[in-house]
């Protein structure tokens, strides 16, 4: 317990760390990329166009970032066919269901909708290659 609480110290005192990024090898980054931009508030901060077709992805707000690229030296995961709960990533909204048609109309589809007892409600949605995403109204935001 004492060398992950110095771990732990170290990496407050001598490096800065924060999360920068996650990268998904998908079937046509290019299209992905105006995709999310058109459709889910996205901005490209980076796109290096050879030799994989890489876009670095930011939110709205400028918080997170994903990579996207279409790079054949690594399979492409067969995203239509895995379950949402294997990998997924969620974008926090005010109102998820009045996105919804918006979405499905752009390619999406929705896998699953849930209220939660808490209030919170929960959309997951497949874009149109297949990978999923939500939406997420939490009573409880996670940060």
């Amino acid at each position: 317990m004492s060398s992950m609480f110095s771990v732990a110290k170290l990496l407050k005192k001598e490096m800065f760390m924060q999360f920068e990024h996650f990268g998904i090898n998908v079937p046509d980054a290019k299209a992905m990329a105006e995709w999310y931009v058109k459709y889910c508030n996205m901005k490209i901060v980076r796109a290096v166009p050879k030799p994989h077709q890489t876009h670095f992805l930011a939110d709205e707000k400028g918080k997170v970032c994903m990579e996207i690229y279409t790079n054949p030296n690594a399979a492409i995961p067969d995203y239509p066919s895995e379950h949402p709960l294997r990998f997924h990533f969620a974008f926090a909204v005010s109102n998820p269901a009045a996105l919804k048609d918006k979405l499905v109309a752009a390619g999406a589809t929705v896998f699953e909708e849930l209220n939660l007892d808490d209030g919170s409600c929960i959309i997951t949605f497949r874009d149109p290659w297949g990978v999923p995403f939500q939406l997420c109204n939490r009573t409880k935001p996670m940060i």
